[in-house]
């Protein structure tokens, strides 16, 4: 959140906003439950893997409202661009709704915004006096001896396959609330993370990035948990499908996979598109955690994302991410 301070005093409490991570106990039963499962989670599969980055669009919200920045639409694309033109989408449909409500001034500004992310390539821009950011985060899967964590059975999970286009997106509207209280096992995660600064093997660059971001951003906040097909490959797991918002829409994601894109880019013969097809529809009709097939084996994976916050808000894309 932006603002000059009236006082020292102001000055602290700014600073403890984005550095304390609030405990505090569970409340409802569904929540306690939980918070029980992620302290399960945390013997089970007690490795922190990092698969990479992930942005999203968001905007940061008048003093009115609260303050602070709110997620905009769909949250999960691999590189800022992505995210960028999920901005641009969004401040085009804003620009057709003020159109047909007779709000001109706000349509021109809304439009000229939208036509500026087809040109260049900002990570934060304002439009009619509000801030808009590409904001970065950090993807996280737990792993242990069986492998990637799955699907907790907390995780909600409530719709057929082929019917998760109904769902709304978890994190649309989702506001960045670094002070906000946590369950204790989600407190203890979001320290790890934010401890967690960078991946084995990264390059230079990459290293560099992460340490200078832990000290620009040193606090966090955890996005709701994706979800995500990852494929084993020579004892390491890589991921094959993007971020969903529910493990069925994962599943979607890979039937849709199987059937029509990988059988198209691999050009495969038709004995190897049945078998494509037919695990494809082995995994609507079981919608199960694992997908083995044609040799390859393949895991509804759960995703934990932590976004870095800093004085001046959420963390943006770094040098070495792809733009």
């Amino acid at each position: 959140m932006r603002g000059e301070c009236d006082g020292a005093g102001d000055a602290a409490d700014r600073v403890r906003s984005y550095r304390t991570i609030r405990v505090a106990p569970a409340a409802e039963p569904v929540a306690a439950m939980a918070d029980e499962e992620a302290w399960s989670a945390r013997q089970r599969y007690p490795v922190l893997l990092g698969f990479g980055p992930v942005f999203g669009p968001a905007r940061e919200r008048s003093e009115e409202e609260g303050g602070g920045w709110q997620l905009l639409s769909y949250f999960g694309s691999p590189t800022p661009q992505g995210a960028r033109d999920g901005l641009g989408s969004h401040l085009g449909r804003r620009a057709h709704e003020a159109g047909e409500a007779g709000d001109g001034e706000t349509g021109a500004a809304c439009r000229a915004a939208a036509e500026h992310l087809d040109r260049e390539a900002p990570d934060e821009l304002t439009v009619l006096g509000e801030r808009h950011r590409i904001v970065r985060a950090q993807n996280v899967v737990r792993s242990g001896p069986e492998g990637p964590e799955p699907p907790r059975p907390s995780d909600p999970d409530p719709v057929e396959p082929g019917a998760t286009g109904r769902l709304p997106d978890r994190t649309e509207g989702f506001v960045l609330d670094a002070a906000a209280p946590t369950g204790p096992s989600e407190g203890v995660l979001k320290a790890e993370l934010l401890a967690l600064a960078h991946r084995e093997g990264d390059e230079p660059r990459v290293r560099e990035d992460a340490r200078r971001a832990a000290v620009t951003h040193p606090g966090g906040v955890l996005l709701p948990p994706a979800f995500l097909f990852a494929e084993e490959e020579g004892g390491a797991w890589r991921a094959e499908t993007g971020d969903s918002g529910t493990p069925q829409e994962a599943r979607d994601a890979l039937t849709m996979r199987l059937r029509v894109l990988t059988p198209a880019t691999r050009g495969l013969d038709e004995v190897s598109w049945a078998l494509y097809k037919e695990a494809a529809d082995r995994l609507d009709a079981e919608r199960g955690i694992e997908l083995c097939f044609a040799g390859r084996r393949l895991r509804l994976v759960r995703v934990e994302r932590l976004v870095r916050i800093g004085p001046d808000g959420p963390e943006g894309p770094r040098p070495s991410d792809d733009a």
